[in-house]
């Protein structure tokens, strides 16, 4: 089967959300449901092109999202900053991989929003616990992915580098990074998605700004509009992030010929 051309994606990807926007408006003008419950699309986009200019909760919808924004560049760098040259590491020694992995195992499957509670603990509504469960969802795939970087790297490459005099960390830092580079960028893809997701449940919980709180305060005040407006600024960053994330994935191994 012949692949789509550009435009043809996007004449479909546009018919598609045409298409979602349509069914949407039609539930919710055929008093199935009532405006409470689910407002229309007219309704949601009025309401956070307002919340642009209009303060809500504190701020306007733009002040939130940078809020969050912050919130995700920290946890999401600190995550990226320890698993990566912690999972090079452990492909590298096998006595840390064997140190490591019992705890590393045991403490990946715990969800995110299991930490919520020490979170607002430790750092009450401060930018700390936020940024900690942001870590807890981003960390596991950026240590798996270097890890198994590392694993893939040949091993004649490695003792080429030891007999021309490298060092553990010059061999980390030229031989395994560069190797590994293609699975470390698909496991930050997939992290900056997880650390995004746990961003809103933790602003859901332990935040006094940002969009996951800016939800929060309108549930209160039965502002469904709101609501989905914060619903809709998540989504598009998100779809934004993966994007960008996704180009340099593309770029990474074109650049290491896996394309």
């Amino acid at each position: 089967m012949a692949q789509l051309g550009f435009v043809e994606r996007i004449l479909l990807t546009l018919a598609g959300a045409a298409g979602f926007f349509a069914l949407w408006h039609g539930v919710a003008e055929s008093g199935l449901v009532t405006a409470n419950a689910l407002p229309t699309p007219v309704a949601v986009l009025s309401t956070a092109w307002r919340l642009c200019f209009e303060p809500f909760a504190g701020h306007t919808l733009v002040q939130h999202l940078l809020a969050s924004l912050g919130r995700f560049a920290m946890g999401f760098g600190l995550a990226a900053m320890v698993g990566v040259p912690l999972g090079l590491a452990m492909g590298r020694w096998r006595l840390l991989d064997d140190i490591v992995t019992p705890i590393f195992e045991m403490l990946r499957f715990v969800a995110p929003l299991a930490w919520v509670p020490f979170a607002a603990l430790w750092f009450g509504t401060g930018i700390g616990g936020p940024v900690m469960v942001i870590f807890a969802g981003a960390f596991p795939p950026c240590l798996i992915n270097a890890y198994r970087g590392a694993k893939l790297v040949e091993p004649r490459i490695v003792e080429a580098a030891q007999v021309l005099g490298a060092s553990g960390p010059r061999i980390m830092l030229e031989v395994l990074l560069p190797g590994s580079l293609p699975s470390i960028v698909a496991g930050l893809r997939v992290s900056a998605g997880l650390a995004w997701q746990s961003l809103i449940g933790a602003e859901l919980i332990v935040a006094s700004a940002g969009i996951g709180y800016v939800m929060v305060q309108a549930q209160s005040n039965l502002a469904p509009a709101i609501v989905m407006s914060g619903m809709l600024a998540v989504g598009i960053v998100g779809v934004a992030l993966d994007v960008a994330l996704r180009r340099t994935e593309a770029l990474v191994k074109s650049r290491w010929g896996q394309a």
